[in-house]
C-alpha cells in the first residue's frame, strides 16, 4: 500500500512538472523563429547529456557489480590493466572536450543568428519602468509614430526589431514563445529581434527582479495577419475618439481637470503628461496595469480609485474623486478604443 502511494505521488509530481511545458508562457511551446532555434538547441543538449549520463551510470553499475579478482592475488598487478585504464581515461577526457566544444560552437552560432535583421524591419522602442512597459512605434515619418503601453502588436511572418531601454532599474524582456531574454539596462540600449510564425496572443514577463511589483510586470505580444496589423496601426495613429454620451463627456472634463492630465497623454486633448502610460486608446487594450486586470469599466474604476491596494508601490497616486467623477472617468476611458 505504501509503495502504491509512493508511486502515485511520484507520478503526480512528474505530471505537475510536465504541465509547465505548455501554455502561453512556455519556452517549449514555441511559435517564433528565435524561440524555435533555442528550443532545438536545448533539446539537443538535453539528449546528448542524457546519453552521457546513461553511459556513466552503466559504467558505474558495471564497476560496482563486477566480480573482483581473487582477493588472495590482490597484490598481483596485471600488466595489461594499467594501459587499458589509461586509454579509458584519455578517451573519456577527449569525449568530454569534444562534447563541450560542440555545445559552445552550437550555442555561439545559434545566438548569433537570433538578432539578424534588415534595415526595413518594423522598429519598436520598448522602455521598461517600474512596473510597466512603454511601447513606441518608430515610423519613418513623424505622423507614423505613436505610443501605447504593455501591448505590442506585430505582423505575422515578419521580423520586428525591438529597441530595448531601461529607464529606472534593470529589467528583462522575455516572451518565451517568440524569443529569448534580453536585458534593459539604463544607459545601455539593447536590441532583440522577434518573429511570430502564426497569429496569437503571447504573454511576456519581466525576467529580472526589478522591485516590489516585479511579478506583476507582464506584457502581451499580439501577432496578427498583415492586413489586421495595418488596420490596427491606422487606428492607433489617430487621436482619441470623441466622447459618446453625457457621462463620457463629464468623464473627459473630470479627467482633464484633475491631476490625471499631468501624468498621462490622451492625444487630441489637453492631456500631455509623460510620467504614466499613454491612454489614447486604453479602452482597446486587453489588460491594464501591466497584465494585472482585464480592461473593463469596473477594473478601470477599481484601479483609479485605489491603485496602491491593487499594485502596492507603483507610482500612480490616489486622486481624490467622488463617486460620480469615478463613474464618469471610467466610462470615458473605457470608450477610448
Amino acid at each position: 500500500m505504501i509503495r502504491k502511494l509512493q508511486g502515485l505521488a511520484l507520478t503526480s509530481a512528474a505530471l505537475l512538472m510536465l504541465s509547465g511545458c505548455t501554455g502561453w508562457q512556455s519556452a517549449l511551446d514555441v511559435h517564433g523563429a528565435a524561440a524555435i532555434s533555442l528550443k532545438q538547441l536545448i533539446l539537443l543538449i538535453v539528449v546528448i547529456c542524457s546519453i552521457v549520463w546513461t553511459l556513466v551510470m552503466i559504467a558505474l553499475i558495471f564497476a560496482l557489480w563486477r566480480k573482483r579478482d581473487r582477493r588472495e592475488q590482490a597484490s598481483g598487478i596485471d600488466p595489461t590493466t594499467e594501459p587499458r585504464l589509461m586509454m579509458t581515461v584519455v578517451a573519456a577526457v577527449m569525449a568530454t572536450v569534444v562534447v563541450i566544444g560542440a555545445f559552445t560552437i552550437l550555442s555561439f552560432f545559434t545566438t548569433r543568428t537570433l538578432n539578424v535583421a534588415g534595415k526595413d524591419d518594423l522598429t519598436i522602442k520598448v522602455r521598461g519602468l517600474q512596473w510597466w512597459w512603454d511601447v513606441e512605434y518608430v515610423g519613418s515619418m513623424p505622423d507614423q509614430r505613436f505610443e501605447t503601453a504593455n501591448e505590442i502588436h506585430i505582423p505575422v511572418g515578419k521580423n520586428v526589431r525591438l529597441q530595448l531601454e531601461g529607464v529606472d532599474v534593470i529589467h528583462s524582456f522575455w516572451v518565451p514563445s517568440l524569443a529569448g531574454k534580453q536585458d534593459l539596462i539604463p544607459g545601455r540600449p539593447n536590441e532583440l529581434i522577434i518573429r511570430a510564425e502564426r497569429a496569437g496572443v503571447y504573454r511576456g514577463q519581466c525576467a529580472e527582479f526589478c522591485g516590489l511589483q516585479h511579478a506583476h510586470m507582464a506584457l502581451f505580444v499580439i501577432a496578427e495577419e498583415p492586413e489586421a496589423f495595418e488596420k490596427w496601426t491606422r487606428l492607433q495613429r489617430q487621436n482619441a475618439a470623441n466622447s459618446s454620451g453625457p457621462e463620457a463627456d463629464a468623464g473627459q472634463q473630470a479627467f482633464l481637470g484633475k491631476q490625471c492630465a499631468a501624468c498621462h497623454t490622451i492625444r487630441g486633448t489637453a492631456a500631455t503628461g509623460t510620467t504614466g502610460p499613454d491612454l489614447t486608446h486604453v479602452g482597446g487594450r486587453k489588460y491594464i496595469a501591466a497584465g494585472l486586470l482585464e480592461t473593463t469599466r469596473g477594473s478601470l474604476a477599481a484601479w483609479i480609485a485605489d491603485p496602491q491596494t491593487l499594485k502596492p508601490g507603483n507610482n500612480m497616486p490616489m486622486v481624490p474623486l467622488n463617486a460620480e467623477e469615478l463613474r464618469s472617468i471610467s466610462a470615458y476611458l473605457a470608450g477610448l478604443k
